[in-house]
């Protein structure tokens, strides 16, 4: 118990300072306008209150990552929380409020134009296919994750297949809507569900005097599989997620001062962070690691939510926390798909304007969406994982290139960066999904190549410095 409350406080801690040191690194300039005052189209670019931003942010970026994601995470043990506490105050929150404040000071740009421009123009191919391809299995996973909890909590009255359109259909709306309409005006609502759901889990977990395992850094993982690079990849949401750089970008777009960044994108990680501790402290307090294992096996992460949720809260409370549950990957899923229609609309440079424009890029992906949702959902959520987190050490090194070039404190971002390349690259070689090598032979080709990834990134920040190279959007200029 005294690991997961001090854990909670260094989380809380860490808001106010790491994360002033964060945004005095980077420089807020609260004079200029922002891209909902300068590129205003009453669509996707308009201003709109801090605490409004901050909720919306909240619920764009936790969708089940935070809860199913430390589930899994805890078969490893409390060696889970260290992530957590560490991941989300030195690397998530940072990639957060990274990308959130170069999109602001770049018209809104989303993260394949940032590699472009930061990284080179090679690279935003690359990104926006790697983008593209996070964003559509994201929300693919948020719409299997919720239909299943709907189908169980509903006693299996609607079919799945029922349930599944219904979400679709609500995501097509929310998709091709102004934030405004829907967004904007239901979220402040399921943002407290959803904390005040988190809120009655870890008060409970407390109150009961759960048996909540103290620090130890031993793998308790049931099938022993090695805790790097796997438990970096199963705990994204809560920790660090290259989802995130999707999605801040979208509130970049309505954000009214710079000074705001701190509480929207690195505050509302570490709210994220608190979540995920929540839920990891519960599957390892409630069940064993074999029957964790066990549950999990049978019925995915959803049935944990599902038994720890009546256990702690009872019938009716219970219910509340798994609607809450249900509404985090509803509310990630929708604008998943708004994030992947922006993205692709600038890619190709379309207007969004218009109805039409929007809704004849929406329908094609929300049909290879409907194709993917036939897949076997751990296998889709491994694919995640890994496109994922790679998705986020991308947008670390584009922190880190936009930090060298304004020659202020790069090792913030490159430091996460060069720690997710290795974990990432580790992954892919090692896991089924990849190359299926030997762990000793996937850790000696990861760490070559991520010597080259770091090797090329002063290469290229040494020519760029050579070279007049427009920040923010015109405004700074590196001599």
């Amino acid at each position: 118990m005294f690991t997961f409350i001090l854990s909670i406080a260094i989380l809380i801690i860490g808001y106010f300072t790491y994360g002033k040191f964060v945004e005095k690194t980077f420089g807020i300039k609260e004079e200029r306008k922002t891209p909902a005052y300068t590129m205003g189209d009453d669509v996707d670019y308009l201003p709109m209150g801090t605490k409004r931003n901050s909720l919306i942010q909240l619920l764009n970026i936790a969708g089940v990552g935070p809860i199913f994601g430390p589930i899994l995470g805890a078969l490893y043990g409390p060696v889970a929380f260290l992530w957590i506490v560490l991941g989300s105050i030195f690397a998530g929150a940072v990639h957060d409020y990274l990308t959130g404040m170069i999109s602001l000071r770049n018209k809104g740009a989303h993260i394949p134009e940032l590699a472009g421009k930061f990284l080179g123009k090679p690279m935003r191919h690359i990104v926006n296919a790697f983008t593209v391809l996070l964003l559509l299995l994201t929300g693919t996973v948020f719409v299997s994750a919720p239909a299943s909890l709907i189908n169980g909590l509903t006693s299996n009255w609607m079919s799945l297949s029922a349930i599944v359109l219904c979400i679709f259909v609500y995501y097509i709306i929310a998709t091709v809507l102004p934030i405004n309409k829907i967004i904007g005006r239901i979220y402040p609502i399921f943002g407290a569900m959803l904390l005040l759901s988190a809120i009655g889990i870890g008060v409970g977990l407390i109150v009961r005097g759960a048996p909540i395992p103290e620090m130890q850094l031993t793998n308790m993982h049931p099938d022993n599989l090695p805790i790097f690079p796997l438990l970096f990849l199963t705990i994204s949401c809560g920790a660090l997620s290259g989802f995130h750089a999707t999605q801040s970008p979208i509130i970049s777009r309505t954000t009214q001062k710079e000074g705001q960044g701190r509480k929207i994108f690195y505050g509302m990680m570490i709210a994220e962070g608190i979540i995920a501790m929540i839920w990891a402290a519960a599957g390892m307090s409630m069940f064993s690691g074999n029957e964790l294992n066990q549950i999990i096996a049978e019925g995915g992460p959803a049935a944990v939510v599902s038994e720890v949720s009546t256990m702690m809260l009872g019938a009716v409370g219970g219910t509340i926390a798994i609607i809450g549950v249900i509404i985090l990957p509803i509310t990630s899923g929708d604008t998943s798909f708004r994030g992947l229609r922006m993205i692709i609309a600038d890619y190709f440079n379309i207007g969004q304007k218009k109805t039409l424009n929007r809704l004849w890029i929406a329908f094609p992906i929300f049909a290879l969406s409907f194709m993917l949702t036939k897949i076997d959902f751990s296998i889709l959520w491994r694919y995640f994982s890994w496109a994922n987190q790679s998705t986020a050490m991308i947008a670390l090194w584009i922190g880190a290139m936009y930090l060298i070039l304004s020659k202020k404190n790069y090792f913030i971002a490159m430091v996460p960066a060069a720690f997710m390349t290795m974990a990432t690259t580790t992954y892919i070689f090692y896991n089924e999904i990849g190359f299926g090598l030997p762990i000793q032979w996937a850790y000696g080709i990861a760490g070559i190549i991520t010597i080259g990834v770091i090797v090329l990134f002063y290469r290229t920040a040494h020519k760029r410095l050579q070279q007049p190279i427009s920040l923010d959007d015109g405004y700074d200029q590196v001599a």
